[in-house]
């Protein structure tokens, strides 16, 4: 049976410079190209598809990975997009708290989207459909499914399935996923 591997986008400018990014197209720096190669190392011959959001920070990382393993061209899927900040794109979380504090309060407490932002049960089902999605088109034969994401959604997404709280997650960090026919299940790659 396929298990997708789902991971988080190699290293910007911007994540180096803690800014929020959402649906703002930033391209991978070196260090991101870096951290995607090395992925694609410890990966291994199980993988067979590669799939990305259409960000080219998510598209870079997987096309790397895919060029690595020999694989064809990722397949692209918008729900795999990172979730939409809106008044907070491009600003650092300190910026967000001074320039926006009534929204960054209801951020922190998680009661509220900052303006222009997506709801976080918007973007975490968004992010559902897509994996379930990937999962029913899997080859019948198996294989691994490189999905390459962002950190924000990835992380709202994976509390629902294991119902706890998921620490920030770090560029290229793997979570395994999984389906048993009733729900998924997931656990982070080489970790507890």
């Amino acid at each position: 049976m396929a298990q997708i591997l789902l991971t988080r986008h190699g290293e910007t400018a911007w994540n180096a410079l803690g800014k929020l990014q959402g649906h703002t197209d930033i391209a991978l720096n070196e260090t991101g190209r870096g951290q995607a190669r090395a992925l694609s190392a410890a990966l291994g011959p199980s993988v067979v598809q590669v799939v990305t959001s259409d960000l080219r920070r998510a598209r870079e990382t997987g096309e790397i990975i895919a060029g690595a393993l020999g694989l064809p061209p990722p397949v692209i899927d918008p729900e795999l997009r990172e979730r939409q900040y809106g008044v907070f794109e491009g600003l650092t979380r300190a910026e967000c708290e001074s320039q926006h504090p009534d929204a960054w309060r209801d951020w922190v407490a998680q009661v509220g989207a900052p303006p222009g932002g997506e709801p976080r049960a918007e973007a975490a089902a968004r992010l559902g459909r897509a994996l379930t999605r990937i999962l029913a088109t899997a080859a019948p034969a198996g294989g691994d499914i490189v999905v390459v994401s962002h950190g924000g959604v990835m992380r709202l997404w994976l509390m629902e399935v294991v119902g706890q709280a998921i620490p920030v997650i770090g560029n290229t960090a793997t979570y395994v996923v999984g389906h048993d026919g009733a729900r998924f299940h997931a656990q982070l790659r080489g970790g507890a």
